[in-house]
């Protein structure tokens, strides 16, 4: 059997297998409309060209959310909870978008909290000026517009949701279709006010008023909704008044204000008759706006409503103390994330590398610095990525990567063919050529290196104890402490190898090669093959059942690929022609599937004991008085699983949880979402596992990664 090392080969194979199917699975994504339905909501982005697509014209378009009875939106700003929707728009050069013009909101009461909003049905409409950059194609002269839209839907529950829109309008012709539509959600517009406003701090009170109201609307009660989140308390009492034609109102801030604006600019709401009349106005706030603004923020990041807009305090100009301490954390965290149940089939790896070289100081030593710095560069490369997708304005936390299914089906791929490579089906060997083979045969340190690399792939989803508040904390850092945090991660989870590959005691201790390192390395396909049925359950929990059997039947067709490329003789290449088209229709017919997320309520895990978490009902539910544990988790995450299967599922805690009453939410986390992102950045972590209670009057009380009987009905007992 060949020694050439297996890392290289399985480098090799990946690349090979990647290239195959991407361009597959990137025609099944092509499959976009202009319509995306949910359980909650139907979603479709409309056009409205009248005058054609010419240069200086102004073509309205719209995303349109027509509700399920008793389910609501949000607006810009969402009030006391909520997300208001996000439209990101792919649009050809020369083309522009304005921003978006918000119909007139409504007040969306929800026990104790006021949020701003929309039922029924709404255009959300946004001008697009056409400039005499924009030159379309004479083979196909068409505006092409593309959306990524995100929204939160509620009832009592709230579900995130996003879609990808896509419309194509002829640029010879006129477009009117939705003409009743955009005129509807243009008379829905605030109108502007002529008159003279005025803004004021007093205290704890915002002192409004505003002249210039029509005659009809002079000594009516009016509704207020201001343009900026978190400045004034939306669910408490506030006064108003008219004095003449002016209308003046008194408005408690918000004791956990997140923003002291310069201006602010109000939107006034009558609704007579069911038809509701709105007017705008804006103006400058004069006054100080209380000392305590920055400890109340603080203090909403603890307490208030998760929602995807975090405030993060400016980095002091010279290193906190508590980078140095997150340092030491991370040290910690990423020794112990060896232990952890993600990084088994690599240690596995390890260990047969290890025995590899037990008669070879020189190549002892080589493995484990080449092994540490696969490590190290990973980490650091993954959290640069992550930084700068933040930065970008994506909401990312650790282990992003395995929100994404096709990640999770390309690592199904890749640990299907390590497992059929260890039970000795094939050797990479007989793929590349036989100099490739030779070459990396005689640099074995490339190996090592990029089982680090494997190391890091496997490790990345979970988090260990100390792990989290390092990586939590390096999110409000500047670029290069972030990265450091990184670095050191990784340094402690190649500090237990880099020490074994240097101690000649240890290197005494292993047994030497023979025979059984060859049934060894068989009987390690069966930790790989275990992880594939992870993999497959974790594309399960994201795109269903389809996408899951749809999963099981390409990684058939790679290893019928894999199969008839170890044959001989004439049969090989007819037999490997046929097996190849083969893969080539499964990934065609059920590519989709794989890659396609399923409806949210269909996969969320819910229970009479469980219920779903969702943005400010932890709030509510303290609120009432009760005290509420919130479990955020993933099915990615094998920690989560394992505690999950123990610590949270022990008779004696359960016993306890109901004697002291606590309501328990899951925050399921295994597909993307910015709501629960936001949620944990508030606690300071931005990966999972993350257990916390909440109770009234008391901060939230975050418990280990590693959760252990005793800690949690201790915990309970302090409640």
């Amino acid at each position: 059997m060949s020694s050439t090392s297996l890392f290289f080969r399985r480098l090799i194979a990946l690349l090979l297998i990647a290239i195959s199917a991407l361009p597959i699975w990137a025609n099944a994504q092509t499959s976009i409309s202009n319509v995306v339905t949910t359980e909650q909501v139907r979603a479709e982005l409309m056009a409205y060209a009248p005058d054609g697509v010419d240069p200086g014209k102004t073509v309205w378009v719209g995303l349109q959310l027509t509700h399920q009875p008793h389910w609501h939106t949000y607006w810009k700003n969402s009030g006391d909870s909520g997300q208001p929707t996000e439209l990101r728009w792919t649009l050809p050069t020369g083309v522009l978008a304005g921003d978006t013009a918000w119909p007139i909101p409504k007040n969306l009461p929800t026990g104790t909290l006021m949020t701003y909003g929309f039922d029924n049905t709404v255009l959300l409409p946004v001008p697009l000026i056409i400039t005499p950059g924009f030159k379309p194609s004479p083979l196909s002269p068409e505006l092409e517009i593309k959306l990524q839209a995100s929204w939160l839907v509620c009832k009592q529950e709230c579900v995130p949701q996003d879609g990808e829109f896509v419309l194509r309008l002829p640029v010879k012709s006129s477009t009117a279709l939705n003409a009743a539509a955009f005129e509807a959600a243009f008379k829905a517009q605030p109108v502007p006010l002529t008159g003279t406003s005025s803004i004021t701090v007093d205290g704890s009170q915002l002192k409004v008023s505003v002249s210039g109201l029509p005659a009809a609307q002079q000594g009516q009660k009016l509704e207020l909704f201001p343009n900026v989140p978190e400045v004034i308390d939306a669910g408490a009492p506030w006064t108003q008044a008219w004095a003449g034609g002016v209308w003046t109102a008194s408005l408690p801030l918000n004791a956990h204000r997140s923003a002291s604006p310069d201006s602010l600019e109000l939107v006034l709401v009558k609704e007579q008759a069911g038809q509701r009349s709105g007017f705008a106005t804006s103006a400058k706030v004069s006054g100080n706006w209380p000392a305590d603004a920055a400890a109340g923020a603080m203090s909403a990041a603890q307490t208030a409503t998760p929602t995807p807009q975090v405030a993060r305090p400016a980095a002091p100009a010279s290193v906190p103390s508590s980078f140095w301490l997150a340092l030491i954390g991370a040290l910690l965290g990423g020794m112990i994330l060896n232990l952890m149940p993600c990084v088994f089939p690599v240690l596995a790896i390890k260990v047969v590398s290890f025995t590899r070289h037990a008669d070879d100081r020189r190549g002892h030593h080589i493995s484990g610095l080449a092994y540490s710095a696969g490590v190290v560069l990973s980490f650091v490369a993954l959290g640069a990525l992550m930084l700068a997708l933040r930065g970008a304005g994506e909401q990312l936390g650790w282990g992003f990567q395995l929100q994404s299914p096709a990640v999770v089906a390309a690592l199904a791929v890749l640990f299907t063919v390590i497992g059929l490579n260890l039970a000795g089906l094939f050797e990479f060997g007989q793929f590349v050529p036989g100099s490739l083979a030779t070459l990396e045969a005689k640099n074995p340190a490339v190996n090592a290196f990029l089982s680090g690399i494997l190391a890091v792939v496997i490790a990345s989803p979970c988090t260990a104890p100390f792990m989290g508040a390092s990586l939590g904390l390096a999110l409000s850092l500047p670029a290069l402490q972030a990265l450091a945090i990184f670095a050191v991660i990784g340094v402690g989870m190649a500090l237990p190898y880099l020490a074994a590959s240097w101690s000649p005691a240890l290197a005494r201790l292993l047994p030497r090669p023979g025979a059984w390192m060859d049934t060894f390395r068989r009987a390690m396909a069966f930790p790989m093959f275990a992880t594939v049925v992870w993999l497959v359950w974790v594309l399960g929990q994201q795109t269903g059942i389809d996408g899951a059997g749809a999963l099981l039947a390409l990684l058939v067709g790679v290893s019928m690929v894999v199969w008839a490329l170890t044959l001989h003789g004439a049969a090989r290449l007819p037999i490997a022609a046929l097996s190849i088209a083969a893969l080539a229709g499964i990934t065609w017919a059920t590519g989709k599937n794989i890659i396609t997320f399923s409806d949210p309520g269909s996969s969320t895990a819910s229970s009479a004991r469980w219920q779903a978490w969702a943005p400010g009902k932890v709030d509510e539910l303290v609120a009432s008085g009760a005290p509420v544990f919130v479990d955020f988790t993933a099915a990615w995450c094998v920690t989560c699983q394992y505690n999950k299967k123990n610590a949270l599922a022990n008779a004696g805690v359960l016993a306890d949880l109901d004697a002291k009453k606590v309501l328990t939410l899951r925050a399921d986390w295994t597909r993307r979402d910015p709501a629960i992102t936001a949620a944990l950045a508030q606690l300071g972590r931005n990966g999972v596992p993350v257990y916390v209670f909440y109770k009234a009057g008391k901060a939230p009380v975050v418990l280990s990664e590693i959760l252990s009987v005793g800690e949690v009905r201790t915990a309970i007992a302090g409640l």
